[in-house]
């Protein structure tokens, strides 16, 4: 008996379904966005492997090309509102992709505020919130949200908990009760809505980025 055990095959997508099933599941013309969400860098259209990041970063590009990756997808891209010159540290990363046929989409808002996958409805998540709501409203639309916790917290236990889920130390600006029962999360560099968490009569405002301001603001 002779027996044949051919290679398996490599499963394969095609750039543009992957990028249009992306835009449509978050939604990215329901967001007034500096960055320029979808396909930024356009590559092979054959995708064998997709590499996610944070940020389109040099290393970033590197690691997934290292990993054979054919698409890199990211929440900060390389593309937003101001066009760059493809010069320096901007032009390096431009030419990587291209040099090594490497797709890059980008989503930002889109992902920060998408109601099932999104990182602020998911830290709310990690936090066993209640009665979560759309909140922090940015050029007319909400793009976190708010909740209940389903027990009060002390602010060290909501620090240990998101400590251990995001492996980040946070950085507190006290000055609310003892106990947390309501919070409200807008991640990246949104300490501005902290006026509107107050303004909700919000125990606990959770933001990616501090300002200096805040902190007299929380203590007021």
């Amino acid at each position: 008996m002779n027996i044949n055990l051919a290679a398996p095959e490599l499963i394969m997508a095609h750039r543009d379904e992957i990028t249009a099933f992306l835009d449509k599941y978050l939604n990215i013309r329901g967001f007034r966005d500096d960055s320029m969400n979808g396909l930024q860098v356009q590559g092979d259209a054959r995708v064998h492997k997709i590499a996610l990041g944070v940020s389109a970063s040099l290393e970033f590009f590197r690691r997934s090309a290292d990993a054979c990756a054919d698409m890199a997808v990211t929440h900060h891209g390389l593309l937003w509102s101001r066009q760059e010159r493809i010069t320096g540290q901007f032009g390096d990363k431009v030419r990587f992709l291209i040099a090594n046929n490497m797709s890059l989409a980008a989503y930002h808002l889109p992902l920060d505020g998408h109601p099932v996958i999104g990182h602020n409805r998911a830290i709310l998540r990690y936090l066993g919130a209640r009665s979560v709501k759309p909140f922090g409203d940015y050029h007319e639309k909400p793009i976190g949200f708010q909740g209940t916790l389903a027990k009060p917290l002390s602010v060290e236990n909501v620090c240990a908990i998101l400590r251990r889920k995001l492996a980040s130390s946070p950085q507190v600006f006290s000055g609310g009760p003892a106990k947390i029962r309501t919070v409200a999360v807008v991640s990246g560099g949104a300490a501005s809505m902290l006026g509107q968490a107050l303004g909700k009569g919000i125990d606990l405002y959770v933001t990616g980025e501090p300002s200096e301001y805040v902190q007299e603001q929380c203590r007021e």
